[in-house]
């Protein structure tokens, strides 16, 4: 497993709240526009990456983390295994804290790239089935 219970714990409660979804579009029947609902309802501000730049979920997107002019904390990836190491170098350079991959999402190499420089990493799991899990958390109003 790529990432025990305190740091998948660590990366939902005590990184931030601003988390870049990459891969995030409009496309309804994706599975990140229902896990960036999630993130949302409890709390997390969610910023859409995706070379179309679409709008989602009331937060402007952009089509790639480096042109997000502000800090993010967690990157969480949505793009195939093949293209997931390249996105886990960005999170670096872009001073995230932590990188997230989803659901079926595997680079062991990127996994420890990303370990050895610094930032937390959680790998081929999904935030939005463990973060109902916690203690203690409040939904959102909506």
């Amino acid at each position: 497993m790529y990432g025990d219970e305190a740091t998948v714990r660590r990366i939902l409660t005590e990184l931030g709240d601003t988390w870049a979804v990459v891969g995030l579009s409009s496309n309804r029947q994706r599975a990140a526009y229902g896990v960036a609902e999630v993130l949302q309802r409890f709390g997390k501000r969610v910023v859409p990456v995706h070379p179309k730049a679409e709008s989602v979920h009331g937060e402007q997107g952009y089509a790639s983390l480096a042109d997000i002019p502000f800090d993010v904390d967690v990157v969480d990836v949505f793009v195939n295994s093949d293209l997931a190491g390249a996105v886990a170098d960005e999170a670096v350079a872009k001073g995230a804290q932590a990188v997230w991959f989803q659901l079926g999402v595997v680079d062991e190499a990127a996994f420890d790239r990303t370990r050895a420089a610094g930032l937390e990493m959680v790998m081929d799991r999904c935030p939005a089935i463990e973060i109902p899990r916690l203690p203690h958390r409040r939904v959102a109003d909506s």
